[in-house]
């Protein structure tokens, strides 16, 4: 479901930029020509972009690419020059003051880089400033904003002022204010990039941990491809204005979409961004239903010693040897095969855990050094999904 859709987006500064600066960005010149001709600068060029509810939407690139102009436009502190951004279906660039306040109040709330926060007030009433405006009564505003402090972890620290604070704590001030509108979308500029490593690395596990539980819609700005990777569902990579690819981590870093891409990702540590879903290879099964002597013609014919083995709603079960298949076979006729009692649901091994397709390959190393066995993926319903192979992971890495 589409929360947030930006069309055919475009800002310009400077002087009559609309009547004169957009026809040029329009017909295909660039950004350095049209600062030649016309004296404006061209901040975002024909943008386009959906946001899905529930998802953390990541828009990067370096100084100057226009990724924090975008996010100003999604919410009119800044105005767009030209194109359309829908919140609901509704598009907010022809919106009276009155109606964006409400939009601003109810539907979007933003984390700035700097924190903003207002030092003479407590964390308490930072958090409550977004309520107070709105005319909530005092009781009702501190209770919601108690909620937002909780989810954030401050509690115990509502009534402290807010220069008393290290970094990462009023940034966490700065996440609960916006929070405590309950906004169907929230909106991050570098909301991070302030703060030392450590507590940046802290934060981002935090922002994760807390999507988990909460489900927001959430549109993050950055300039850190690590940070980019790590928390976004999709990305948009930007570059003077435009956007050249808009993918999932895996999908960026497996197929950039130009050069400018690529080299963007030349470094990026690949176990820890793909995971095991793009490795995946599909295997034959069989059915923990099936005889022995049936199960042996299937293994002969594989030439395979092991099978994986499933249920008939496809749910892994484990996996057989022909060892122990054949040590079944010896005591069953093989036209006992179908009988309910002579299946070889009493042979499955089970000591080889499986892992879910969303696991990282960073994290399957171990085992696939520890285990001759490849590992099975199986999906959160428990649906036998395929396996990952050591060769597999070499290649993921590998890029191929």
């Amino acid at each position: 479901m589409k929360v947030l859709e930006v069309r055919n987006l475009f800002k310009i500064f400077g002087h009559k930029s609309r009547e004169r600066a957009l026809p040029l960005v329009r017909s295909g010149e660039t950004k350095q020509e049209i600062l030649k001709k016309t004296g404006c600068t061209v901040g975002i060029d024909d943008a386009s972009f959906e946001v899905e509810k529930g998802e953390i939407f990541v828009i990067m690139g370096l100084s100057g690419s226009g990724k924090s102009t975008v996010i100003r436009c999604l919410n009119r502190l800044i105005e767009p020059t030209d194109g359309e951004v829908l919140v609901d279906g509704k598009d907010i660039t022809h919106l009276s003051k009155s109606e964006l306040r409400q939009v601003r109040r109810k539907k979007m709330s933003m984390v700035f880089q700097r924190f903003g926060l207002l030092p003479h007030r407590t964390v308490m009433d930072n958090v409550a400033y977004g309520l107070e405006v709105q005319n909530i009564p005092k009781p009702e505003r501190y209770e919601k904003a108690m909620e937002a402090i909780v989810t954030v972890g401050l509690k115990g620290y509502e009534d402290q002022m807010t220069q008393a604070l290290s970094g990462g704590m009023q940034q966490r001030v700065g996440l609960a204010r916006a929070l405590a509108n309950d906004p169907e979308i929230l909106l991050m500029d570098e909301a991070f990039s302030a703060l030392d490593p450590l507590i940046r690395v802290q934060l981002q596990d935090e922002l994760l941990e807390l999507q988990s539980r909460l489900h927001k819609t959430i549109i993050f700005i950055t300039h850190d491809l690590d940070e980019a990777l790590k928390l976004g569902c999709r990305i948009a990579i930007m570059k003077d204005g435009r956007i050249v690819q808009v993918g999932t981590p895996e999908e960026i870093l497996t197929n950039p979409a130009n050069d400018y891409v690529s080299d963007f990702v030349e470094n990026v540590d690949r176990s820890r961004v793909l995971t095991a879903d793009s490795i995946i290879k599909k295997t034959e099964t069989v059915y923990d239903s099936a005889g022995p002597h049936q199960t042996i013609r299937k293994m002969k014919t594989l030439g395979s010693s092991t099978l994986f083995v499933v249920d008939s709603d496809r749910n892994y079960k484990g996996y057989v040897t022909i060892d122990d298949v054949a040590g079944a076979a010896k005591k069953v006729k093989p036209e006992e095969d179908d009988q309910d009692n002579k299946h070889i649901r009493n042979i499955i091994r089970t000591e080889l855990s499986s892992a879910a397709p969303d696991t990282v390959l960073s994290e399957l190393f171990t085992r696939a050094s520890e285990s001759p066995m490849p590992i099975p993926i199986v999906s959160e319903e428990g649906h036998f999904l395929g396996i990952v192979t050591r060769p597999s992971i070499l290649a993921g890495l590998a890029g191929d």
